[in-house]
C-alpha cells in the first residue's frame, strides 16, 4: 500500500528486493539513508529503473545513486554562485536605469506612468507587513518615515526576489528603457532577453529550491544567440541553460564566465572514470566531454 512510513531496515530490504546492489557496508547504507533520506535519493536511482515496479537495472550500484546525487549538490553550489552575481548585476542595473529616468518618483514601482498598473495591482504579495518586518532597511525606512507607504525603489528591490525583480523590468511601460537595459547585456531582441532571464530565473529558482538538476529541463525552448550552439539541438537542457547563463555573465565579469566554464569541466571531469555517471552527465544534462 502507498503512503506507508517504512524504516531504514525495510528500505534496506526493498533495495535488494528490487534488485539493486549495496557495494557499501549495510551500516554505511543505512546512514546515507537517514542522512539524504530514501524520497530524496529516490529521484537519483530513477535513471536505473527498468519499469514501472520500479526494478533496477541488473548490476545497478548503489555508490552511484549517491555519486548522482553529490554531482548535483555540487552543481547546484557552484550555479548559485554565478547565478548571484547575475541577479545582482541586473537588480542593479534596473534600479539604477529607471530610478535616474524618473528621479520625481522614487517609489517608481508603484508609479503607474511607470509600471503597468496589472503590475502594481499585485504588489501587496511582495510589499507587505511581513515584507516591512523582515527586512532591517524597509523595516528603518518606515520607523523613519511614518508617512511613506513604500521605502524608495533602491531599497525596496533590494529585497525582492530574482523573480520579482524580473517581472518588475516585464512591467515597464517604456519599451525603449528595456531595449537599454537589454543591450547592456549584449542582446537587441528584448523579447530574446526576456527569454533568456525567464530561463536564469528558472534555472536559479530550482537549485534555491533544491530542485533535481541532472534531468532538468526548461518548460520553454531557450532562445538561439549568434555563436552559442547547443549540444544536439536541446533547447531544454541544463547544458544549454548554462551556456546562456555564460554567455550573459560576460557581460558581467570576463574572469567571473572563465571560472564558470573552468568550475564545470573541473566538476564533470572528476566523473569521467565513472562511466554511468558520465553517461548521465552526456545523456541529461547535455555536457559533451
Amino acid at each position: 500500500m502507498a503512503g506507508i512510513a517504512t524504516n531504514v531496515d525495510d528500505q534496506v530490504l526493498k533495495l535488494q528486493d528490487r534488485g539493486m546492489v549495496l557495494d557499501l557496508e549495510i551500516e554505511k547504507v543505512k546512514e546515507i539513508l537517514l542522512d539524504i533520506g530514501y524520497y530524496r535519493l529516490g529521484f537519483y536511482w530513477n535513471p536505473f529503473e527498468i519499469n514501472s515496479d520500479h526494478i533496477f537495472k541488473d548490476g545497478t550500484l548503489f555508490s552511484n545513486a549517491v555519486t548522482l546525487y553529490y554531482l548535483d549538490v555540487d552543481l547546484r553550489n557552484l550555479l548559485l554562485k554565478y547565478l548571484n552575481r547575475i541577479e545582482i548585476n541586473f537588480r542593479t542595473k534596473l534600479v539604477y536605469y529607471v530610478s535616474n529616468k524618473y528621479k520625481s518618483s522614487p517609489t517608481w514601482f508603484i508609479n503607474p506612468r511607470v509600471i503597468d498598473i496589472r503590475y502594481i495591482n499585485t504588489i501587496g504579495k511582495y510589499y507587505n507587513e511581513d515584507f516591512k518586518r523582515t527586512n532591517k532597511t524597509i523595516k528603518l525606512h518606515h520607523l523613519n518615515n511614518i508617512n511613506d507607504l513604500y521605502a524608495p525603489a533602491w531599497k525596496t528591490l533590494e529585497f525582492f526576489t530574482f523573480g520579482a525583480v524580473l517581472k518588475t523590468f516585464k512591467s515597464l511601460n517604456d519599451g525603449e528603457l528595456k531595449v537599454k537595459v537589454a543591450n547592456l547585456y549584449g542582446i537587441l531582441n528584448l523579447s530574446k532577453f526576456i527569454n533568456l532571464f525567464d530561463t536564469i530565473v528558472y534555472v536559479r529558482n530550482t537549485c534555491a529550491h533544491g530542485g533535481v538538476l541532472f534531468d532538468f529541463k526548461t518548460p520553454k525552448g531557450i532562445a538561439s544567440l549568434p555563436n552559442i550552439s547547443f549540444n544536439n539541438n536541446n533547447r531544454h537542457s541544463l547544458d544549454s541553460a548554462i551556456k546562456i547563463i555564460s554567455f550573459i555573465l560576460k557581460s558581467v565579469s570576463n574572469e567571473r564566465a572563465n571560472d564558470l566554464d573552468r568550475d564545470l569541466n573541473q566538476l564533470f571531469n572528476k566523473h569521467s572514470e565513472n562511466e554511468i555517471i558520465k553517461g548521465i552527465i552526456e545523456n541529461k544534462i547535455g555536457f559533451k566531454f
